[in-house]
């Protein structure tokens, strides 16, 4: 599988990412096989979790006690206080079973409220900046969903300088005119700061809405190999690092596949693929 630099952090990460929360709700042989049979023969060296991802850390736990060497290991928070992290983040090293982290994020940055919050003194930041002087994470980055984050991740930028940001890009999403540039303007400035870029929901259909939900992701993935394989192929067109897996164990096996066998697709390519969504909702309206 391809590996990319995650920015200034220099590690060479596979495009494939593993998101945590595919552990959300498994038992600890579901969640060995599927490291086994998936995680590791894919090559995969990256791993993203947060304590919000259910039993996510506990089933890594096991696995990161033997084979830490094998990952680069992002955390996350949702705590906004500077005691409120600091608790949180050796709890989440306890439950991994670690002595320090690659990353710790601020998680779920979706507002400027949020972002004054996790941005002002004796705030979220400051608590991650005293575990980096510490020697329990080495870099520091901030993620968010919804419409309005790439334009508040470039003011995240001009608060802080994060070394990563982790942010949605799909071809569906890509067809709102403002979230594209808004988001070709973050991944620009990433480029220029050597900013790690991590990409989640690269294979979302939509909204589930009144749909029954057939799989564990909070949203409708694509679940057949054509369709993932073009949205990997978009999300990893745009000169990101990585993408961050999908949260259910049965659509990972297509997903790593897909980002084994990325090809680029041309400027046409893409913009063919954001003209013709009129029958997809948008994650994020």
């Amino acid at each position: 599988m391809e590996k990319r630099r995650f920015g200034r952090t220099g590690h060479m990460s596979t495009v494939a990412i593993f998101g945590g929360a595919a552990f959300w709700n498994v038992t600890q042989a579901e969640a060995d096989a599927v490291m086994e049979r998936a995680v590791i023969s894919a090559g995969v060296n990256h791993i993203d979790v947060a304590p919000s991802y259910g039993k996510a850390e506990e089933r890594l736990g096991p696995w990161l006690a033997k084979e830490r060497h094998r990952f680069f290991v992002g955390c996350k928070t949702m705590e906004r206080t500077r005691e409120g992290v600091a608790s949180e983040l050796r709890r989440s090293l306890e439950r991994l079973r670690i002595d320090k982290f690659d990353l710790y994020q601020i998680h779920a940055v979706t507002s400027m409220e949020e972002l004054d919050a996790a941005t002002r003194t004796g705030g979220a930041l400051d608590a991650i900046l005293e575990a980096k002087e510490e020697g329990l994470t080495r870099w520091v980055g901030i993620t968010g969903h919804g419409v309005n984050t790439p334009a508040l991740f470039r003011e995240a930028l001009r608060r802080f300088d994060f070394d990563t940001v982790l942010f949605p890009i799909n071809y569906i999403q890509y067809a709102n005119p403002a979230y594209r540039e808004n988001a070709e303007a973050l991944l620009d400035e990433c480029r220029q700061r050597d900013v790690g870029t991590m990409i989640i929901k690269s294979i979302t259909k939509g909204p589930w809405g009144d749909k029954p939900k057939t799989h564990t992701t909070w949203y409708e993935p694509f679940s057949d190999h054509e369709h993932i394989q073009q949205a990997v192929n978009f999300a990893l067109s745009q000169n990101v690092t990585g993408l961050c897996a999908a949260g259910d164990v049965n659509v990972l096996p297509l997903f790593l596949e897909a980002c084994e066998n990325f090809n680029r697709l041309s400027q046409a390519e893409q913009e063919a693929l954001i003209a013709n969504v009129a029958e997809y909702k948008p994650l994020f309206a």
